[in-house]
C-alpha cells in the first residue's frame, strides 16, 4: 500500500516518446517523501495507465521522477482524455492508497465533466482526511454546492484553489458562502464563483479569513451588489483576472498589500479605498481591444494610488488606453516617485474600438495642423497604417517623477513590430541591453507612424477632462530624462506563458497558486 501524504491528479495525455521512459521509471523506486503526479493516457495506452497506477500504489516510499515527463506532456498536440479512463484512474488511487497515512495535500484537475458518483467518492475521501489536509485544489465541472459543503469541513486548510465550472444542466455560477470558517487559510484562488451582496449593496466575502496572504479571483461576479470589498490586514498578494463587468467597483482595505495583478477583458474596474497605497509591484494587462474613453479615465484614476510602486508592468494596450485621457501631458503626476522599473509587453491590435479611438485621436491632432495633414493621414490609414504600439510621450509621462527608472520593452513577436520606430518614439532612448534567443528582423511590411505627441489628443467622445480629477496638476508639463530602453525579444516572461493572450481565455488550473508579471 502507498503511504503518500501528497496526491496530485492531473488528467493529461502522454506522448509516445514518453512511454519508454515511463516503463523504466516504473521499475525504479527512489526512497523519499512520496509525491504522486499521475497522468491519464490516451486510448492506446490505457492498459499502461492501469499498470502505472497499480505499481505506484503498491510500492512504499516511492517517488516517480516526473519532471522530464511533465515537459513532454505539456508539448503534446492532442488530448484524447476520456471520462472512463479518468474514472478508473481516480478510483484506483482512492482505493489502493494506505488510508492510515495522513493526507496533507490533494489536488484534482479535470477540464471536463466528472461522474457525480466519482465526485462524491472523491469528496468523501477528502472529508475522511479533513483533520490533516492542508492544501486542497479542485478544478472540475460539477456540483458546486456539494464541493463547498465538503470544503467547509476542512478546517486545517492553509491553501485552497477552486475552479468549479458550471455544467450543461446547471449553467449558474457557484455561490461562494458568506461565512466559510477556515481559520488557518493563507492562500485562496477562486475561479467561476459568484459573491452575494448585503443590504448595503456591497459584498465582502473574505473578511473572515484573518490570516489570508494571497488572493486570486478569476472570472467571478457579484450578485445583488455593485461593489466587491476586499478587507484584510494580512493580504500581501492580490490578483484579479477577467472578472465580470457587473462588478462595477472594487473597494480595498489591504494595508499590507505589496503586489497587485490585474487583467481586464471587457471592463476596467474602478478601485476605491486606500488599498493600493502600500503596493510596490503592479502588473496590469489588457488582452481585449474593446475600450471606451471612460476606461481611460478609470485607469488614470488608479495612478494617484501608486505612491510606493517600484515595479510597474503593463501591456502596450494599457498604454494605448491611457493615451486616450484628455490633456494627459498637461497633468503633473503626484505618484510613482519610487519607480525603478517599467516593463512593457507589446501587443498588436488589428481591430476593435481601441484601434478606432486611437485613429480618431490621431485625426484630431492632424486637424489641428491643417486639412492637408488630415487627408494624408486618412490615405495612410487606407494603406494599412496602424497607430503606434507605444503612444509617444506616455512612457515619459509615467517616468516624470522617476526619470532614472529602467524601461524594458518585451515581445515574443518582434517581426510584428517596427522596433526601430518604437525606439525612436521614446526621445533620446538608449539601448543598453539587447537580449535575444534567436535573431528575427523587425517587420517593414506595414508602415508605422510616429507622431511626437499623438497621445495628447482628446479622444472621439467628449468627456470630462482628466485634469479636472487633479485640479492642481495642470501647472507644468511633464518632463523626463532619456529612459534606459531594453528590447527583449523572444524571451519567456518571468515564468508566465502566453495562455492569457490566447485566452480562449482559460484559467490555468494545472499549476500551483501563483501570479507573476508579464
Amino acid at each position: 500500500m502507498l503511504t503518500s501524504d501528497n496526491i496530485e491528479i492531473t488528467l493529461k495525455p502522454i506522448v509516445n516518446d514518453a512511454v519508454a521512459e515511463l516503463k523504466l521509471l516504473l521499475l525504479r523506486s527512489v526512497s523519499d517523501t512520496v509525491t504522486h503526479s499521475c497522468f491519464a493516457y490516451s486510448h492506446q495506452h490505457s492498459s499502461l495507465l492501469l499498470l502505472f497506477v497499480t505499481l505506484c500504489c503498491s510500492v512504499d516510499n516511492s517517488q516517480l521522477v516526473n519532471e522530464r515527463l511533465w515537459h513532454g506532456f505539456e508539448q503534446s498536440l492532442v488530448e484524447q482524455e476520456t471520462l472512463k479512463i479518468f474514472s478508473v484512474f481516480l478510483s484506483k488511487i482512492l482505493s489502493l492508497r494506505d488510508t492510515s497515512t495522513a493526507l496533507h495535500k490533494f489536488h484534482i484537475f479535470r477540464r471536463r465533466d466528472i461522474e457525480p458518483r466519482l465526485l462524491k467518492k472523491f469528496l468523501n475521501y477528502v472529508f475522511y482526511h479533513k483533520t490533516h489536509l492542508q492544501q486542497l485544489g479542485i478544478s472540475v465541472n460539477g456540483d458546486g454546492g456539494l464541493i463547498m459543503s465538503c470544503v467547509s469541513s476542512c478546517r486545517a486548510l492553509t491553501s485552497l484553489k477552486l475552479s468549479v465550472r458550471p455544467t450543461w444542466t446547471d449553467p449558474t455560477q457557484t455561490l461562494f458562502p458568506k461565512s466559510l470558517n477556515l481559520p488557518l487559510l493563507t492562500s485562496l484562488d477562486l475561479t467561476h464563483f459568484a459573491f452575494c451582496g448585503d443590504e448595503s449593496g456591497c459584498a465582502d466575502p473574505f473578511l473572515q479569513f484573518t490570516k489570508l496572504n494571497s488572493l486570486v479571483i478569476y472570472d467571478c461576479k457579484v450578485m445583488d451588489a455593485k461593489i466587491l470589498s476586499i478587507s484584510s490586514e494580512t493580504l500581501v498578494n492580490f490578483a484579479m483576472h477577467h472578472n465580470s463587468s457587473l462588478l462595477a467597483k472594487i473597494k480595498l482595505y489591504v494595508p499590507s498589500l505589496c503586489t497587485f495583478n490585474y487583467t481586464g477583458s471587457h471592463h476596467i474596474h474602478e478601485i476605491c479605498g486606500s488599498g493600493l497605497s502600500s503596493v510596490k509591484k503592479v502588473n496590469i494587462k489588457s488582452w481585449r481591444f474593446s475600450a471606451l474613453t471612460e476606461d481611460a479615465l478609470v485607469l488614470f484614476s488608479w495612478l494617484p494610488n501608486f505612491a510606493n510602486v517600484e515595479s510597474l508592468t503593463v501591456t502596450s494596450t494599457v498604454l494605448q488606453i491611457l493615451s486616450l485621457v484628455p490633456d494627459l501631458f498637461e497633468i503633473k503626476l503626484r505618484s510613482l516617485h519610487n519607480l525603478k522599473s517599467l516593463k512593457v509587453k507589446l501587443i498588436q491590435i488589428h481591430e476593435g474600438s481601441l484601434l478606432l479611438l486611437m485613429k480618431d485621436a490621431m485625426l484630431k491632432k492632424a486637424a489641428a495642423k491643417s486639412p492637408m495633414e488630415v487627408a494624408k493621414l486618412e490615405e495612410a490609414f487606407e494603406t494599412c497604417l496602424e497607430p503606434p504600439a507605444i503612444p509617444d510621450g506616455v512612457v515619459d509621462f509615467l517616468r516624470q517623477n522617476s526619470p532614472s527608472a529602467e524601461v524594458n520593452i518585451r515581445t515574443k513577436y518582434p517581426s510584428s513590430f517596427n522596433l526601430k520606430q518604437i525606439e525612436e518614439s521614446i526621445k533620446g532612448a538608449k539601448i543598453n541591453n539587447y537580449r535575444t534567443r534567436f535573431s528575427m528582423p523587425s517587420s517593414s511590411k506595414l508602415p508605422r507612424l510616429s507622431l511626437r505627441s499623438s497621445s495628447s489628443v482628446a479622444p472621439a467622445l467628449a468627456v470630462k477632462s482628466a485634469s479636472d480629477a487633479a485640479p492642481a496638476s495642470a501647472a507644468e508639463p511633464a518632463t523626463a530624462a532619456s529612459p534606459n530602453l531594453h528590447l527583449c525579444l523572444g524571451e519567456k516572461d518571468d515564468k508566465s506563458s502566453n495562455k492569457d493572450e490566447e485566452e480562449k481565455h482559460q484559467h490555468n488550473t494545472d499549476s500551483p497558486l501563483q501570479d507573476n508579471g508579464l
